[in-house]
């Protein structure tokens, strides 16, 4: 088939009607194509009465030449395989790129490629039709193309399979031949913000030399383009805006956007001090901002600009979270009134995986949020590397293709054909809540940053560069040669804006410190940041018997209408039994806590892979109906339920997930927002998520987040991959107040440390070593008295033992702790005494304290685990740890986790075991 073909039924909708026409009366349509159809349908065995234009043009391009075709249908077809190739690849052959030549792309859209010649171009074409215009000639039928495929905006759409969109866009790109048409008023209003975009970018350059800024020099359009967006959307509905972006034009789009203040922006450049002592800040070309603003209309919006670090495009999956959370918070019903906006770099987007995370992410129940806006600046450059080096795709925003999301490649040094992608792009995401790409072809006119010397890797595109002329100063040439402003207007702009700038330097330089607004502070309310001595302290995080008692009749209890298998009905019907026997195990514990939460009035959010049963089976919070696979949440129907309770098993990804979830807890703190690796390990895909935000988010950009991690941890003889959660990892980032990590090894120290995440007045991350094996061990049970009017316990102290006989005392977390008390019976030793540590940072040292002060007599001192001397708790207990002079029980150091060898696995911690209990074995 001929890469220009033209045989696809949502294009050939004019023959197809022709077709039906000539059904119903021959005689009414024109002779040639009559003669075309009777040959079509003697020719046709298997008429496809659903699909006819389909048969109809695989029949005409298979039988171009017989003698019932005449030569003006073949031309017909030809001037359809032509309009075809415009839509199809016109792309290819626009005038986007403002610095470069394209790419050479053969076969061209040449009219004789297409078997027409120059005699053809004064020929009339019903062929027109198919592109809404009246017949006409083909010289104006490629007018028509060329100006809405090959001008300053390019499309791709055409792999799109739904032919209700194909013909939205193809009827939105006829109108005014997909050219810009602006009114006086809003033609002078893109210039003034391209004014103010490229004036900011001046003054930083010449007031702060050198600094790095990340400028947005070559790139200023996407201000008027941003600045029309919201004003546009506010007017749809739109209500809130959530927005991502790496470094590369924040501090311009922070000021001229979202109004931040630059008497601060330029208190950060000038490097003060900050106005609070309990966190460090971050550059200032990472900082966010929350902005309440009015629109030209009087429209109230909400808009937010997350901060982010420097691994680039974390930020896309963060802001998705946070528009998920408000979209449920506020506007369940309606999606569309949260629009997130993604702004990328070419290079970035092609390069970094967690982009095809996020896109995968788009249209799935538990994490899709309406349509994303994202937008490229697309410098054809990243840091030193050329685009050719970048990326195998053809284009960088090859993977909007995924979700089969249109793509509009723009011309950023043509103002009013961004302004007008974007416009299209919105009414687009608001028409079928979908996303759509826009990629703004620029240039970058310094370095990758202020100080890098870019002729050392470009110097040929740097002279074309250094001779170009700014989107403002092209602007107005073509405003002062249409008439709409005179020579002073521009310079009038451009000097009350730095008169502005000016003002706000001098008055930025009589003050001592740097002022840092918190992100998102208007969703914090009544929340207070606060350090070690009160994450110390114990909260109450009890609940009535009778409403736990209310609660287990409801989740123990399957519908009596519905068929569910045998293991179902037993695993559910144990809760209620275990309930009432006093041995309540791990997961009715998690449900009662979840329950209990949600009749308080507070959401619970569960995402990650398998979560709704459970890696290892012990969760079942969705079942499924054996004969219909229909859904019961039985948290769902809880009495009193004020809360909203929301699990979904994410698809196989770890980065772009937990970046989303960290979103969702940033925009609501009400939620008790969880994420559960499949197995504890299994976070490092995460790891920059948690190194860059998790760990030091509220240290770097003020933020308090309550995200829990569930990190499953145990040492079972199941290798490498399936036993450690890489404890030492999460130890490590530790430090002031920015995290709780846990390791608990009662069901009811979970459910009040769950609890204690919602019911405290501030929110620090929870990092929890989660059992497996001790999921169904019956010595791992809680009774409903501990659950009822318990607290969460930082530590356990052995109160099974004489403790002035005590001559061992042994401090252990997590699964261990039932593995030396095995051993211990086992050997029947009365003078050995095992405390858990439950919650290992902040460390409960106080605690400690008075538990070592109630064994007189010990004098050996071990810390035990199940780890490798290199991993685990063990170097964190060494820095934290000094109460005592202890020794160590552990395996060797080893450069995997555990060994795949269960016989070898099980010798190894059975030594460490025996360490515990001879320090003879101390290595």
């Amino acid at each position: 088939m001929d890469r220009f073909s033209f045989l696809n039924a949502a294009h050939t909708e004019f023959f197809a009607q022709l077709y039906d026409q000539y059904l119903e009366n021959p005689d009414s349509v024109e002779p040639s194509w009559r003669s075309f159809f009777q040959g079509f349908d003697f020719g046709m065995t298997n008429y496809n009465e659903e699909n006819p234009a389909s048969q109809i043009a695989n029949f005409a391009a298979n039988n171009a030449d017989v003698s019932l075709v005449s030569d003006k249908i073949h031309k017909e077809f030809n001037v359809l395989k032509l309009i075809d190739g415009y839509r199809t690849r016109g792309h290819l052959f626009t005038k986007t790129n403002p610095v470069r030549e394209r790419r050479v792309s053969s076969p061209n859209l040449d009219y004789t490629n297409f078997g027409l010649s120059v005699s053809d171009l004064n020929t009339v074409f019903d062929a027109a039709k198919v592109i809404h215009i009246q017949p006409c000639t083909l010289q104006e039928i490629i007018n028509h193309l060329d100006a809405i495929y090959c001008q300053h905006i390019g499309i791709e759409y055409m792999y799109i399979r739904n032919p209700e969109v194909v013909s939205w866009i193809q009827n939105k790109l006829g109108v005014n031949d997909n050219q810009p048409k602006f009114s006086l008023d809003e033609k002078k209003k893109i210039l003034n913000k391209l004014n103010q975009a490229v004036s900011f970018e001046n003054f930083l350059h010449t007031k702060y030399v050198g600094q790095k800024r990340f400028s947005l020099e070559g790139g200023e359009s996407i201000i008027p383009a941003l600045d029309a967006l919201i004003e546009k959307a506010a007017e749809k509905g739109v209500e809130q805006f959530v927005m991502g972006m790496a470094h590369r034009g924040r501090l311009n789009v922070l000021a001229n956007i979202f109004g931040k203040s630059t008497q601060d922006i330029f208190s950060e450049f000038d490097g003060k001090d900050y106005d609070q002592e309990y966190f460090d800040g971050d550059v200032k070309y990472h900082l966010g901002l929350t902005a309440d603003k009015e629109t030209s209309s009087g429209k109230k919006i909400n808009i937010n600009l997350a901060p982010n670090p420097s691994h680039l495009e974390t930020v896309g999956a963060v802001i998705e979270g946070i528009t998920r959370a408000k979209q449920d918070k506020y506007f369940a019903d309606d999606f569309s009134k949260v629009l997130p906006i993604a702004v990328h770099g070419d290079a970035a987007i092609a390069g970094q995986g967690i982009l095809y995370e996020i896109v995968q992410m788009a249209q799935l129940d538990g994490y899709k949020t309406g349509g994303t806006i994202h937008i490229v600046i697309n410098n054809q450059v990243g840091f030193t590397t050329n685009y050719q080096d970048a990326r195998s795709s053809t284009y960088c925003t090859d993977v909007a293709k995924v979700t089969l999301s249109p793509v509009l490649h723009v011309n950023a040094d043509d103002a009013e054909a961004v302004v007008h992608a974007m416009s299209f792009a919105l009414d687009f995401r608001m028409e079928f809540g979908r996303d759509v790409f826009i990629d703004l072809l620029g240039y970058r006119k310094y370095g990758h940053n202020e100080g890098d010397e870019p002729r050392f890797t470009q110097p040929v595109l740097y002279k074309i560069i250094a001779k170009h002329k700014n989107p403002r100063d092209l602007y107005m040439d073509k405003l002062l040669a249409d008439g709409v402003i005179d020579a002073n207007y521009v310079k009038g702009l451009e000097q009350e804006y730095k008169s502005d700038l000016d003002q706000n330097l001098e008055a930025s330089r009589k003050k001592d410190l740097t002022i840092i607004t918190p992100f998102m502070q208007n969703e914090w309310s009544g929340f207070e940041q606060v350090s070690n001595d009160v994450m110390l302290q114990k909260f109450d995080t009890k609940v009535e018997k009778a409403t736990l008692d209310s609660i287990i009749e409801t989740v123990s209890s399957l519908p009596k209408d519905k068929k569910f298998i045998n293991k179902i009905n037993k695993i559910v019907t144990d809760r209620k039994t275990g309930y009432d026997n006093n041995t309540i195990d791990w997961g009715t514990a998690e449900t009662l806590a979840y329950g209990s939460l949600l009749t308080e009035g507070f959401d619970v959010r569960i995402s990650g892979q398998d979560v709704e049963r459970g890696t290892f089976s012990h969760r079942h919070a969705v079942v499924k109906v054996e004969d219909s696979e229909e859904e019961v949440v039985l948290l769902d129907h809880i009495q009193n339920k004020k809360g909203n309770f929301r699990i979904f098993n994410s698809f196989l990804s770890e980065y772009g997930v937990l970046g989303f979830d960290y979103g969702y807890a940033l925009a609501n703190p009400n939620a008790l927002t969880i994420w559960e690796a499949q197995f504890g390990d299994f976070s490092n895909g995460a790891q920059i998520m948690i190194d860059q935000y998790i760990s030091c988010g509220e240290d770097k950009w003020n933020n308090q987040n309550g995200i829990v991690l569930l990190l499953p941890h145990g040492y079972e003889g199941q290798g490498a991959e399936h036993s450690s959660a890489r404890m030492e990892r999460y130890l490590q980032l530790c430090a002031r107040h920015n995290m709780y990590v846990a390791d608990c090894t009662t069901p009811a120290n979970f459910f009040h440390l769950l609890r204690r995440q919602m019911k405290t007045k501030f929110r620090k991350p929870l990092v929890v070593f989660s059992p497996k094996s001790l999921l169904r061990d019956p010595r791992c049970v809680s009774t409903v008295e501990e659950l009822a009017n318990g607290e969460f316990q930082e530590t356990i102290d052995d109160n099974t033992v004489d403790k002035a006989a005590v001559k061992t005392l042994v401090f252990c977390t997590g699964k261990f702790y039932y593995d030396i008390t095995a051993e211990r019976e086992n050997n029947q030793r009365t003078d050995v005494a095992v405390v858990r540590i439950e919650q290992l940072f902040p460390l409960p040292v106080e605690q400690l304290k008075a538990i070592i002060a109630q064994y007189p007599n010990a004098d050996d001192y071990v810390w035990a685990q199940e780890e490798p001397k290199n991993m685990g708790a063990y170097s964190y207990m060494l820095m934290n740890f000094d109460l005592v002079k202890w020794r160590l029980a552990s395996l060797k150091a080893y450069a995997a986790p555990a060994a795949g060898s269960y016989t070898r696995a099980k010798r190894r911690h059975a030594d460490a075991i025996r360490m515990v209990f001879d320090k003879n074995l101390f290595r």
